[in-house]
């Protein structure tokens, strides 16, 4: 299996809320770069709220979403946080957090209707939610004169990878490129440059 090239994840936190037969279900989807930073979401979580009877909550990380948990805090087991998971996975997100709150209303719902409660409240969250898609990238960097780093940059910006300039006796310059695309840029640049740019190629990078 491949490694991912992109992911989905929010560019910041958001909230939504649902009522059903008087308990009310609050969720925030938070963006999380890790496991710590997510229990410290859902304990500031607690702590906002601390008379509700259940914080209900999953996480998904990294790039490929491999590492995934939820919890279903005191509900009956697979009625919150599988649910609430299932949401995050079906819109493709990771490096993100979700937790639904509940406060009690005294009407007792049901496993059918504790999973639809919890996937529809984590659901309201996700649409009301800012997605932006991080992209890996390659960045290959060239120390060349003026007008040569005004080529790259047409070159680089005409086929869609970005590029970033400091100024000095000469340029150095650094394209960003798609890591499918590697080859091509590189031969690109040698053509720009009539063979006398030498790339440094770097680490791979992860940016929206």
């Amino acid at each position: 299996m491949s490694s991912p090239t992109s992911y989905r994840t929010l560019t910041s936190a958001t909230e939504a809320e649902i009522e059903i037969k008087r308990s009310r279900f609050l969720s925030l989807l938070a963006p999380v770069a890790d496991e710590d930073g997510a229990r410290e979401v859902i304990a500031q979580r607690r702590a906002e709220h601390p008379k509700a009877r259940h914080h209900c909550t999953a996480f998904v990380l990294d790039p490929d979403s491999r590492t995934r948990r939820f919890s279903d805090d005191g509900e009956p087991a697979g009625t919150a946080g599988a649910p609430i998971l299932d949401v995050l996975v079906g819109h493709e997100l990771t490096y993100v957090l979700a937790v639904v709150t509940r406060y009690f209303g005294g009407t007792l719902l049901g496993a059918g209707g504790l999973v639809r409660a919890y996937g529809d409240a984590t659901s309201q969250a996700v649409a009301a939610a800012r997605i932006v898609t991080h992209s890996q990238r390659v960045p290959v960097t060239v120390t060349v004169d003026y007008a040569l780093a005004a080529a790259i940059d047409r070159m680089a910006h005409a086929a869609g990878w970005t590029t970033e300039s400091e100024y000095g006796a000469e340029v150095v310059v650094t394209v960003r490129i798609p890591p499918a695309e590697l080859d091509a840029g590189l031969h690109s640049l040698a053509d720009v440059s009539a063979g006398s740019a030498e790339p440094a190629i770097g680490e791979p990078e992860w940016s929206a």
